[in-house]
């Protein structure tokens, strides 16, 4: 198995002494481990830090091997891990990644997407410019992996038009009109998931992690996945200072 590959940085821990194991997400062959001999090394550590973008090389003799890897560096994110929205962003979108995605599974829409959002969280002027796209990204995730949301049609009546709500157990969307006699029980929809060119507010935005976070920890964050669930709260608390 030889897989040479731009890859993006998702997660890092330390094996053995000196080594790491290391996930990246590569556009081609999907969510990928790898061990880097030398991983905790002064030359490294800077290489390997989730958001950063590598040219990777996985090689192992068999499929049953763990992957040496190797990584260049071709973009570096370090210098936002000093910054703590920022930081907290990447954590949240690298974690969520690593440990949703099973490996060995293309998912070009998602690199694409997460290269995107991670760039807008390294270049936009304010958190509000990022923020929707980590909603985004969330929800093109649940999809992927086969949860995706009915943002559609009216699941009571059949329109399309005035979405307003969504059913948390059918993960449906539910019109204003059919939906407000039960708001209390049902999730918020924000006009920007449904349509683009809406302008995004605060509210927007927290209304839609509501939205994403509920079928996350319901159908991907569970039994040993459900700690990553602690980065994504630092994040959402961060961003309702803000709000």
């Amino acid at each position: 198995m030889q897989v040479r590959s731009a890859a993006i940085i998702c997660s890092m821990r330390p094996h053995g002494e000196h080594g790491a194991i290391v996930r990246a997400l590569t556009p081609d062959h999907g969510l990928l481990a790898g061990y880097v001999r030398g991983g905790r090394s002064r030359r490294l550590r800077p290489v390997l830090v989730p958001g950063n973008i590598v040219e990777s090389d996985f090689r192992a003799r068999t499929a049953e091997q763990l992957p040496a890897l190797s990584a260049e560096l071709s973009h570096s994110r370090a210098g936002l891990l000093h910054e703590p929205l920022a930081a907290a962003a990447i954590d949240w979108l690298c974690t969520l990644t690593a440990v949703a995605l099973a490996e060995g599974q293309p998912h070009r829409p998602l690199y694409d997407a997460l290269e995107a959002t991670l760039r807008a969280v390294e270049y936009a002027p304010a958190a509000r410019g990022w923020a929707a796209a980590a909603v985004r990204y969330e929800l093109l995730l649940l999809a992927e992996l086969g949860y995706a949301l009915d943002l559609s049609v009216c699941a009571v009546t059949g329109a399309g038009d005035d979405l307003a709500f969504v059913s948390p157990r059918s993960a449906a969307a539910v019109s204003r009109s059919a939906g407000q006699p039960y708001a209390d029980r049902l999730l918020p929809l924000p006009a920007f998931l449904i349509r683009p060119d809406v302008e995004t507010g605060w509210d927007d935005i927290l209304d839609g992690l509501r939205l994403t976070g509920h079928f996350l920890a319901r159908n991907i964050l569970v039994d040993w996945r459900a700690g990553a669930l602690d980065a994504r709260e630092r994040l959402v608390a961060r961003l309702r200072r803000l709000s």
